[in-house]
This record gives structure tokens, sequence and C-alpha cells, in this order.
């Protein structure tokens, strides 16, 4: 037999030369995206901000909520929902209204993970400079014992093309409700490595924004109530840190160091069921609980219902029901400088996916009627399209 010599073997026909480019382009590709996907570390890599995505970039789902809500200094109210909730799939989807909630925009920004990573717990909070973050959680696969916290920021939200910051990762686990600015000035954001010793996370800046740094830690000291935790913080008039948490109900600590130490975490006299919950002091000076039922009454997830608190948490009063059916969760919420307050949850993220925008007054909530013009009730921001709905109930 013949023997080829190193030059004649490299005499093939162009085509052959192609393909065999091709295949080992693909196979090198798809050894690379199996290597990414098999690597926890890829969650530390930030998710891709697409601005104005095409429809066809965001894919059907059969599960949709888990919203936040915010509005600007000029009334451009800005929501994010996720889309694939609770599964490794789970992204982000934001969009907003120039109208007051009567519509909302096409799909202004998608949160896309990497292949394998969750990009979940959306939140949207505008800062005291007027500014728009938008904060996101990533996990390798549903839950990888890390998780992390990632945000963005407009310094334009107003605008009619907002400009975006570089993603960057502010620290370990999982947030989802907005950070609150103390009256020395400084920012705490809570997070939660879930279902772990000392789980709750207490980051601060003092430089608005531009570091974040670990100031503290709480601890839930059973290990069968713990959960997503979900913490808020509110600042009471006597300069302590009140920190609300969601456990198997509710559960509360204290702080009077400013976040750096926590006492034991309790369980709350305030009953609940084990979801979300929106606490938040208004403009007044008055706390605002949004929660599940009755305060002495622990229901399902049911019967929507806002109240008021004069005293920093001590007692309750008023009780306006903003939603009653079975299936409303995890209402986030924002008052208006003319003191409407905007609350945005979800019902039957499947097989509706409706998320709901609601808004009311404080005189409304101690009513515990609508007794003022404010009052909208049950709009929509955004749903599952009906035919993939009704899709999903058929047998």
């Amino acid at each position: 037999m013949k023997k080829l010599t190193p030059m004649k073997a490299l005499k093939l026909p162009l085509n052959a030369l192609l393909f065999i480019a091709t295949v080992a382009t693909v196979l090198i590709t798809d050894l690379s995206a199996a290597e990414e996907r098999a690597d926890p570390d890829i969650a530390l890599k930030p998710a891709h901000v697409i601005v104005n995505p095409w429809r066809r970039h965001i894919s059907p789902t059969k599960r949709q909520g888990v919203p936040g809500i915010e509005r600007t200094a000029k009334g451009r109210l800005w929501a994010i929902y996720g889309r694939d909730v609770e599964s490794p799939r789970h992204y982000q989807l934001l969009t907003f209204s120039d109208d007051d909630g009567k519509s909302w925009s096409d799909t202004h920004l998608m949160i896309l993970p990497r292949r394998g990573v969750r990009a979940s717990g959306g939140c949207v909070w505008i800062d005291p400079q007027g500014r728009l973050w938008v904060f996101w959680m990533q996990a390798f696969g549903l839950q990888d014992g890390r998780y992390g916290v990632f945000a963005i920021r407009s310094d334009d939200p107003d605008a009619d093309d907002p400009q975006w910051s570089a993603p960057r990762r502010l620290g370990d686990g999982v947030m989802l409700n907005k950070p609150t600015v103390l009256s020395d000035g400084d920012w705490l954001l809570t997070s939660s490595v879930w279902k772990t010793d000392n789980s709750i996370k207490v980051y601060a800046s003092t430089d608005q924004g531009t570091s974040f740094t670990l100031r503290g830690t709480a601890h839930i000291a059973d290990p069968k109530t713990r959960g997503p935790d979900e913490p808020m913080i509110v600042e009471r008039k006597d300069g302590s840190l009140w920190m609300l948490v969601r456990v198997q109900g509710l559960a509360e600590t204290i702080s009077t160091d400013r976040g750096k130490t926590w006492a034991p975490v309790q369980r709350s006299p305030i009953k609940h069921c084990t979801a979300r919950f929106f606490v938040r002091r208004l403009k007044s000076g008055s706390l605002l609980l949004v929660k599940h039922g009755p305060l002495n009454k622990r229901v399902r997830r049911e019967q929507l219902t806002a109240y008021v608190s004069d005293d920093d948490g001590k007692t309750w009063s008023g009780g306006l029901m903003i939603d009653e059916r079975e299936d409303v969760t995890y209402p986030d919420g924002v008052q208006a400088s003319d003191g409407t307050i905007y609350l945005i949850y979800d019902h039957q993220r499947t097989p509706l996916g409706e998320v709901l925008m609601a808004t009311f007054t404080e005189e409304d909530v101690r009513a515990g009627k609508p007794v003022s013009d404010k009052i909208r009730l049950r709009e929509t921001v955004a749903r599952l399209p009906i035919e993939q709905a009704d899709a999903q109930v058929k047998p």
C-alpha cells in the first residue's frame, strides 16, 4: 500500500475540510457548554441582561409571578416578575407604565441566566438619589447552598431609553425585598442563605451603593422552622432595628447597634402562613403591614389584607381587604409622594400567572374599607396568554 505523505494527506476536497471543521467546532462548543453546566461556579458569573428583547426570545412558561414594584418621582411605574418560577430555568422580566398602571410596556429588559443557573428573587428599588436598582438572585440549579445577589442600576429611569450599568455581584444569599435606608444614611440590604446557621445576612452600604459589606447576621435556632427567611427591616423611632422574618409563620428580631448584632429570632405574635409579607414605613410615620388574613389567625395564602401601626408594630389597626381569593401571594409595595400606595402581588402562578396591582391610601387601610378616590383593585400588570393557561388546565 502506498503511503500518503503529510502534504498529500491534506489534499482533501474543500467541502470535506469545511465539514470536518464544522464538526470539530460543534464538538468543542458542546464540550465547553457541558463543562460549564457542570460547574457550580458559573452562578458567580452575571446573567445576560437583554434590553428590549424580541418576543421570540421570551420562551413560554407554566409559572409566572413573585413580583416587585417601584415608582419614580416623575410617576413612572416599574414592575419586575419571574418566569418559570421555582424551576432551574427561572428568569426575570422588567416592564414599565407611564399612565399610572393603566397599561404596561412590552418587556423592557430580560435577565437571562446562563445554562444551569436560575435567576429569581427579582426586586426593584428607587434609591434616595432617584436611581433605579434591579436586584436578583442567582444559584446553580434550584439551590446551591451559596446563592448570590446581583444588581444593575439606571441613573435615568424616566428616560425614553434608560441606560443600565453592568451587572455586579453584591454578596451571598437570596434577596427578595427592598433595602432600608437608615436615618444616618446607611443602606441595609438583607439576604438569606436558606436553612443554614446564621442564614440571614445584613449587608450595608455607607457610600450610596458603591460598595456593600457584610455588617451582621441573624440566626434561627430551630432548624424545623427555617425556610427562605425573606427578611424585611424597619428602623424604629427609638433607633433600634426591627426585622420580620418568614419562618413557619412570622418571626422577629431586634438590633440596637445598627444591624451588627441581632437578638435570637423569636416567634412573632402576628399570625401568618408560610409566605412572603410586606412591611414598610409610610410618609406619615406609621407602619404598613400587608399579610394574609386577620392578625390573630393563621390562614392559607388568601385574604391579602393591609394594616397600619402607630406604635412601631406593637399594635395594629384597620384591615383593608386587597384580595380575598386563594393563591394570592408575595406582596410588594411603594408609596407615592401624594400618599397613594401601590401594591403588586401574584395570583395563581399556574395556570393563570397573573401579576396584579392595587392602589389605596392609608385612610382606606385605617377605615378597613374603600373611602378614598385612589382605590383600584385587581388591575392586571401581566398574565400568561389565555390559550396557554387554558391548555394547562386541560386533562
